[in-house]
């Protein structure tokens, strides 16, 4: 899937960027501008950076990239084009909803769709593994939905903006990293 001349850190550096690059440049536009719109129109052209960035350098796009950034143009689109920041602020809550909802039919159809997604990063986790994951992320995702309803309701657009930097990311990595014995004991390997 990546190229094998980089090195080892470079992928992950790579999926860091393309992960976290177009959350940092909305944010730096909005610091930089003070206009939810200017710093909207950024996200969106540098989401589409992101996924050009992931096929040159991964050779694939990931799915969850896909639907970000499909989500992003709409939603993105709707605050310009409307001149309402509430889109783009609402559109974390859609897709995080989405997401748990994905995965917490998966876990009821006895599917683990989050293998899908995460198969490469685990290769060795067991089936009840990636039960016991997809229904974590799920309680997961629906939390950072509700997270982000509030501080979108009760704070400023600024505010909500550096969330994403400062609240949603560490969450989410402390989250897998509360994750890695569960992984662990259901590794298939040793």
């Amino acid at each position: 899937m990546t190229d094998t001349t980089l090195t080892p850190a470079t992928p992950s550096l790579t999926k860091l960027a393309i992960d976290l690059g177009p959350l940092v440049i909305f944010v730096a536009a909005y610091v930089l501008s003070k206009n939810p719109f200017i710093a909207t129109g950024a996200f969106m052209v540098a989401m589409v950076a992101a996924i050009i960035v992931a096929k040159i350098k991964l050779g694939s796009i990931p799915l969850l990239l896909i639907f970000s950034c499909v989500m992003v143009i709409v939603f993105g689109g709707l605050t310009i084009a409307l001149h309402d920041q509430r889109f783009i602020q609402i559109k974390p809550s859609i897709y995080y909803a989405s997401v748990s909802a994905i995965l917490f039919y998966g876990g009821y159809t006895k599917r683990p769709f989050l293998k899908h997604v995460l198969g490469d990063a685990y290769p060795e986790l067991s089936e009840r593994g990636w039960h016991l994951l997809g229904r974590n992320f799920a309680w997961l995702f629906f939390g950072l939905a509700c997270l982000n309803e509030y501080i979108r309701h009760y704070y400023s657009f600024a505010q909500w903006g550096w969330s994403k930097l400062w609240l949603f990311t560490p969450i989410t990595f402390l989250f897998g990293m509360a994750n890695l014995p569960m992984i662990l004991k259901h590794s298939q390997s040793e």
